[in-house]
């Protein structure tokens, strides 16, 4: 039965982890203690690089965008979740699983863009110093941030509306969100065109970023090399490895997940990896960018001094 029929069309059971329920308050306890650090991180973050003078630079802008976007993102799935684990009926209206959806798809495309300017601030930083201010002024800046977030509006779209043109035969989502593959699974009609339709556009999002990030990165590295001193050598990677391991983290995971063909797909390893993405990545990215940066050691002793102080 389509769930054109208003009474069964008004909302969507996620069945989640219901299927291990021994494991409910284990995966609560895991889930609510990674969405605390992740907040904390984020927002840790953003705090730190507004209140510190010495981090108001191109590379911070960009890296406050990101963690704003990381916490976004996790907040769009974890409320849910967590609730869903200890209620007996995990539902989600319709409209509230096409908003779920489409937060999802824009944020992380948002993100995907956004790792794509920093690598293009990486490359001018390093590649032209001398002009590093000049062209990655503070309009730079933000055109780059919109233009990162009109993208991932475009691809959320795209997405959505793909996604909830087709009719349902059933209201059981077999994830703990509405993601694009789950939803399609319950479709009454062929969605083959959509599928192929969607992993093209998918591709496309991709592989403009990963460009974005590799060209300039070539460039960094040669520019690099080039270098007569070791220890500049050295100076000059350890500036691109954070943003080099995030990237490598977040468009691998979003490759395995997305952009491998669905058959024989285990749905126990993609709520997994779906887990990696949607809340661990949103975590481990302020942490990578903090534990070896000196910049915000630095800022965060003043922060804490002048708090002691007060």
């Amino acid at each position: 039965m389509s769930l054109h029929n208003s009474s069964v069309k008004a909302e969507f059971l996620l069945l989640g982890f219901s299927d291990h329920p021994e494991l409910q308050s284990l995966l609560f306890a895991v889930f609510f203690s990674i969405y605390s650090v992740t907040l904390m991180g984020n927002l840790g973050m953003i705090l730190l690089i507004t209140f510190s003078s010495n981090l108001h630079t191109p590379m911070y802008f960009f890296l406050c965008m990101l963690s704003f976007t990381d916490a976004c993102n996790s907040s769009a799935i974890a409320p849910k979740l967590l609730w869903d684990l200890f209620s007996d009926k995990k539902t989600i209206s319709y409209n509230g699983c096409a908003a779920q959806l489409y937060f999802f798809c824009f944020l992380v495309d948002s993100e995907s863009f956004l790792l794509a300017a920093m690598a293009y601030d990486r490359y001018i930083a390093i590649c032209n110093p001398l002009l590093y201010t000049v062209i990655m002024s503070r309009r730079v800046c933000g055109q780059l941030a919109i233009g990162a977030f009109l993208s991932g509006t475009i691809s959320a779209i795209v997405y959505s509306t793909n996604t909830f043109h087709f009719s349902f035969c059933s209201n059981e989502i077999n994830h703990f969100f509405c993601d694009i593959s789950p939803l399609f699974s319950l479709s009454c009609s062929d969605t083959y065109l959509q599928e192929i339709t969607l992993m093209v556009f998918g591709s496309f999002v991709e592989a403009v970023c990963l460009l974005a990030v590799f060209s300039s990165y070539i460039c960094i590295i040669s520019a690099i090399l080039k270098t007569g001193s070791a220890k500049g050598r050295k100076k000059g990677f350890s500036t691109c490895a954070s943003h080099m391991t995030v990237v490598t983290i977040y468009h691998g995971t979003l490759i395995f997940i997305y952009l491998r063909p669905t058959a024989g797909h285990s749905m126990d390893i993609d709520r997994a990896t779906s887990v990696f993405y949607t809340l661990t990545i949103p975590m481990l990215n302020p942490l990578i960018y903090s534990i070896r940066n000196k910049d915000v050691k630095i800022a965060f002793r003043k922060i804490i001094s002048r708090t002691l102080l007060l």
